[in-house]
């Protein structure tokens, strides 16, 4: 009878053990106060910190979506953990949360070592830019699941806010301001139809593309930016009353998530802030209709700001005091039933 072992149906013990050994010193570079133990326990610690009167654990978990789809066709996989890491810590400082610590989880055909270990170089970039610690995670291996090169990469973080000061939108007001943090391209949504089109179009992501200043692959695989430290100096310093990150279903679902009313709605000025390029191309691409551009894509706005009128103008400026960029898009105003909780013009 022939003999099996798990590495002859595809699983690499070896492998697994010399990826968590290459993977812990990246991990130990994003080491902060409160991290208990470092990689390979059963589970991650971390103390929480004190000073809190009433502490509130805030979480997300999200993944980088198809994005990987380009990682694996250029074979460049050092950014897309940036992308896992900001599209969970990008959420939950959403909330008023301090981001503490992150996990991340890849499912993988075939372990390679090496693969593994630029995978988390981009997640421990993306904590060390979030000031959170990476202490945990897992990798599957799964030839059945993914084609050989192919891995999903997922994240999970974990952040605390003092439940007084938790961003909830209820002080959301007509007449406040709507400010807008530039972003720093598609971040990590609309993938599938930026594919679709490049595909249809016949654009390789080699091929340079005049527009941009760099090729097409360059530019879908620039990091999602991450807002964390900006957003824990503003709300610091101001009364922020509500934020939302631009993701998945673009300006038209997610502003309108930062308000806990139902009598009020958002009223936003596309031209108040510029769109870059990417976007344009896209739309010509594919002749994509504006409002489904709105509604796919961050359009170059990563962030949103909801702040008093009083308030706009000194936050905006001392967001464009750093090295981002802020614009007054719109206003909160107020609405009858059966009226749209967004308004583009």
């Amino acid at each position: 009878m022939e003999k099996w072992t798990y590495e002859k149906a595809g699983v690499s013990v070896e492998a697994g053990y010399e990826a968590v050994k290459r993977m812990k010193a990246h991990a130990a570079r994003t080491k902060i106060p409160g991290v208990l133990e470092g990689l390979g326990s059963f589970g991650a610690l971390f103390e929480v910190p004190q000073g809190y009167k009433e502490p509130v654990l805030v979480s997300g978990t999200d993944s980088v979506g198809s994005k990987v789809q380009i990682a694996f066709e250029t074979d460049i996989h050092n950014t897309i953990g940036i992308d896992c890491v900001a599209m969970c810590v990008n959420d939950i400082i959403c909330m008023g949360a301090k981001p503490l610590y992150f996990l991340d989880y890849i499912g993988i055909g075939g372990l390679d070592p090496q693969k593994a270990e630029l995978l988390v170089e981009g997640v421990s970039e993306g904590c060390v830019l979030s000031g959170c610690a990476l202490i945990g995670g897992e990798t599957c291996e799964m030839p059945d699941i993914y084609k050989p090169g192919e891995y999903d990469l997922v994240g999970f973080a974990v952040g605390i806010a003092e439940k007084s000061k938790l961003i909830s939108g209820k002080n959301i007001a007509a007449g406040d301001k709507l400010i807008g943090i530039a972003s720093s391209g598609l971040h990590s949504n609309g993938y599938t139809l930026v594919r679709k089109l490049a595909s249809l179009k016949g654009i390789g992501y080699n091929e340079f593309i005049e527009q941009l200043g760099k090729t097409l692959g360059e530019e879908l695989l620039t990091p999602t930016k991450l807002y964390a430290k900006l957003i824990g100096e503003l709300t610091d310093n101001y009364n922020i009353k509500g934020i939302a990150n631009i993701t998945g279903g673009g300006w038209v679902e997610n502003i309108p998530r930062m308000l806990a009313a139902d009598n009020l709605k958002m009223r936003l000025n596309k031209t108040m802030a510029p769109v870059p390029e990417i976007f344009k191309l896209i739309q010509d691409w594919g002749n994509v209709d504006e409002l489904e551009m709105y509604s796919t894509f961050n359009m170059g706005i990563g962030m949103v700001l909801c702040v008093s009128a009083a308030d706009a103008d000194i936050v905006v400026s001392a967001i464009n005091s750093t090295n981002e960029k802020a614009y007054e898009i719109g206003v909160v105003d107020e609405c009858t039933k059966g009226d749209k909780n967004i308004v583009i013009i």
